[in-house]
């Protein structure tokens, strides 16, 4: 029963239990024989039968074996409450049966494990006995809220601002509608090719996870199905509120599972930008669906994925020894790459180059704008998996670098332009928060800092010079913004990575490796040249080949069958009406 008490409730109990048995003990000790007094004879009693020898509920004291046990029991869970606070891996103090993984939560009937579909006689899974912690679930919990907003309604708002009104609710209507598809993708099949280990390339003798390309089916459904890899030792058998120490030791697999759902609805979200107020609905979700698959399943999964090929901070085996810490490459190059390349396939909006093309409301680009600065806080934060050291660097860094660039924007628009817009703000504030992601769990205060600076004026160039420069329809700026602030920010973290910041570049699976990658000089002074730049650029150079070419893949697919542009007439009206039958204002 003990053992389904919160672990502080159970040290208290364990400490009780030991201090009431050190006093029964010496109440049991007998007390030294006073000296007896003269009695006086008794009358003598007619003779009776002997009584019966009484019996006792007293139990028996405790041996020294079981107040070893009592105590090494203590002193395990003490430990865990000090690797909880510090957010470390925690012991293995649950007992285990033949019943299945954590026992002791199986009896509690908190966590039921049922046997998967194609598992033997006598399976038990391998995976070791872990439990979430209250607060740091709870600080991922509010982080998996945070990055929902920022696509609903945050992004909503911000490219509902920027395009014409007779095309506002159509992108409402695609950020709603690529939320649920997505959802129903990363249930099915997403979370686990992309946070699941490949059992295909585990090793064959001992069974670890090496390095992948992809992950498996394990978890398709939350591991419900057929493809369940039985008596797993790589990873929690299903997606249950067990922590998945892949990934986080005191946070639940489930949790987590949809904290990184809410990246992957964000990031096509984002391509809804370079196409906006001109491609069909309907061939819209039909290349976001495929778009998953070919795009974003295997770059996550490669950078951020225990055994992907590019993580090079937890992965032993990584090919490629590079990190992004939020999405830098992931979400922003991904989006930003993919929105240009069909942008450049659908071709231009009527009228463009002709027809100013002015935001139909600045005042919900603004509110969208606000709710993606706060959103982000769970985005960049929360990818810390845990409230610790490294969160609240994320989220000093992302502020430091998110406000400096809301104001080197619009500055530069004043310099160049002649007036600060509050749309420059926004876009600069959104470029702030691009560029530090990569970086934000990596670099310190200054380098956020320096980060501000570059995201308020490399992105500005880009969308203000070269889009007209270049006669690309990137409608939103979400190339110049995204895909060109993804790149600097990707490169930003290979020149200002600090591995005082962040102990996992010395403490993870890439170990001194990594560490002298993030270094100038070795204590000795040797000159190690802060080489991580040179494993960053690989991963961009992957990330830009996979999107453009995947991204172009689906897109000429898609033209020449169904068709992208609604008609003329459609597109002259409004996706607004053509699309969804509804107008955004009635005045």
């Amino acid at each position: 029963m003990i053992k389904r008490l919160s672990p502080i409730f159970r040290w208290t109990v364990c400490g009780l239990v030991l201090t009431l048995g050190a006093i029964q003990v010496k109440a049991q000790t007998p007390a030294p024989a006073a000296p007896a007094a003269p009695a006086a004879p008794a009358p003598a009693a007619p003779a009776a039968a002997a009584p019966a020898p009484a019996t006792s509920n007293t139990p028996p004291p405790p041996t020294l074996a079981s107040l070893a046990t009592s105590v090494a029991t203590l002193n395990q869970q003490v430990a865990d409450i000090a690797a909880y606070v510090t957010n470390g891996q925690a012991g293995d103090y649950l007992a285990t049966t033949t019943e299945g993984n954590n026992d002791s939560i199986l009896k509690s009937g908190l966590n039921p494990q049922p046997a998967p579909a194609n598992a033997k006689p006598g399976w038990e899974p391998a995976y070791p006995n872990m439990v979430p912690g209250p607060g740091h679930n709870a600080w991922m919990l509010t982080s998996t809220a945070l990055v929902l907003m920022m696509t609903l309604p945050g992004l909503a708002l911000f490219y509902g601002g920027l395009v014409r009104r007779k095309n506002v609710l159509s992108v409402c209507a695609q950020c709603f509608a690529i939320t649920g598809l997505v959802t129903i993708l990363w249930w099915l099949c997403g979370y686990g090719l992309v946070f699941g280990v490949n059992h295909g390339y585990c090793d064959p003798k001992t069974g670890a996870a090496t390095a992948s390309p992809l992950g498996d089916l394990s978890y398709a459904c939350f591991g419900h199905t057929m493809f369940n890899f039985p008596n797993d030792s790589c990873q929690p058998q299903y997606v249950d509120s067990i922590p998945n120490g892949n990934y986080g030791y005191w946070m639940s697999n489930n949790v987590y599972a949809c904290f990184q759902l809410t990246f992957a609805i964000i990031t096509p979200a984002l391509i809804v930008g370079g196409i906006a107020e001109r491609m069909k609905f309907s061939a819209l979700v039909i290349f976001i669906g495929c778009w998953m698959f070919i795009v974003y399943f295997p770059l996550a999964h490669n950078v951020w994925g225990v055994d992907g090929l590019f993580n090079g901070v937890w992965n032993a085996h990584a090919k490629v020894l590079g990190m992004d810490f939020a999405g830098g490459t992931v979400v922003h190059m991904s989006s930003g790459w993919s929105g240009l390349t069909l942008a450049l396939i659908v071709g231009r909006r009527l009228g463009w180059g002709k027809t100013h093309f002015a935001p139909h409301s600045t005042v919900l680009t603004f509110i969208g704008a606000s709710l993606l600065w706060v959103g982000w806080y769970g985005f960049n934060a929360g990818s810390a998996c845990a409230a610790d050291i490294i969160a609240a660097n994320a989220f000093t860094t992302t502020t430091l670098a998110t406000a400096t660039a809301s104001f080197v924007w619009p500055t530069m628009e004043y310099f160049l332009k002649g007036k600060a817009t509050v749309v420059g703000f926004c876009s600069g504030a959104v470029a702030g928060l691009v560029v530090i992601t990569p970086a934000c769990g990596y670099v310190n205060p200054l380098g956020g800092m320096i980060i501000g600076v570059i995201a308020g004026t490399i992105p500005y160039l880009t969308t203000t010079y070269m889009k007209p420069l270049l006669g690309y329809d990137d409608a939103l700026d979400v190339f110049g913004v995204h895909a060109v602030g993804g790149m600097c920010g990707a490169m930003a973290t290979g020149f200002l990575a600090d591995p005082l910041i962040n102990p996992n570049l010395s403490g993870g699976a890439g170990g001194a490796t990594m560490n002298n990658l993030c270094l100038w000089y070795d204590p000795s002074g040797k000159w190690l040249g802060h080489l991580l730049y040179i494993e960053q650029a690989k991963i961009v150079i992957f990330t830009m080949l996979i999107s453009c070419i995947g991204t172009a893949i689906i897109g000429y697919a898609l033209k020449f069958t169904i068709g992208l542009r609604p008609t003329p007439e459609q597109e002259e009206s409004g996706l607004d009406l053509s699309d969804h039958g509804e107008e955004g204002y009635i005045l």
